[in-house]
């Protein structure tokens, strides 16, 4: 069983666990409809006290193993870039990955550093097999994301999800324990 969060540190990036303190700077981020638009279960507008009741299911939700989310900051300066996540199904070994960007801090490789950190935690720290992601087709920048890491194109998904009233189809990657470890040789 898990019991502490840990944080995780990058060239650039503090991976830690979100805090209450964070809630208004992650509603400012997130609630702006360019970044909520291309996530799936992010609501818009994003009302107050939405972010406070995410972040206060966090330590549960880590503490069950079912998921652990990592607040994306700078390492420097401290303040908040995004979010990574992975949701986890510890009986089949396997996660799904999640992340955001505040629209300030795009194309800047930040979403790329973030996400191959806890790719890492996830293969070497939590032990899973497996872990997927996946992207609206109509944001390939995420897409990008999930190849730099070393993810593989697996499927698209036609209509698969409804996002404000319109079909979204969905691009699904993965990567195994096996494709991780044999890149880092």
């Amino acid at each position: 069983m898990l019991t502490e969060q840990p944080t995780l540190i990058t060239q650039r990036l503090i991976l830690r666990p979100y805090t209450l303190s964070d809630a208004k700077e992650l509603q400012r981020l997130i609630g702006e409809r360019v970044v909520a638009n291309t996530l799936l279960n992010v609501p818009h507008p994003y009302e107050d006290g939405v972010a406070e009741e995410w972040i206060s299911k966090h330590p549960k939700e880590f503490e069950e193993e079912k998921a652990v989310q990592f607040a994306i900051t700078h390492r420097e300066k401290g303040y908040l870039i995004g979010g990574v996540g992975l949701r986890l199904d510890k009986i089949h070994e396997n996660a799904e990955m999640g992340y955001w960007i505040g629209n300030p801090y795009w194309k800047n490789g930040y979403c790329t550093e973030a996400a191959g950190a806890v790719m890492k935690y996830g293969f070497e720290v939590l032990g899973l097999n497996r872990i997927i992601a996946r992207h609206m087709t109509r944001n390939p920048s995420s897409g990008k994301v999930m190849q730099k890491i070393g993810m593989k194109h697996e499927g698209h998904l036609r209509q698969d999800k409804k996002r404000w009233g319109k079909f979204e189809d969905l691009e699904i990657y993965g990567i195994l324990k096996s494709d991780y470890s044999n890149s880092k040789e």
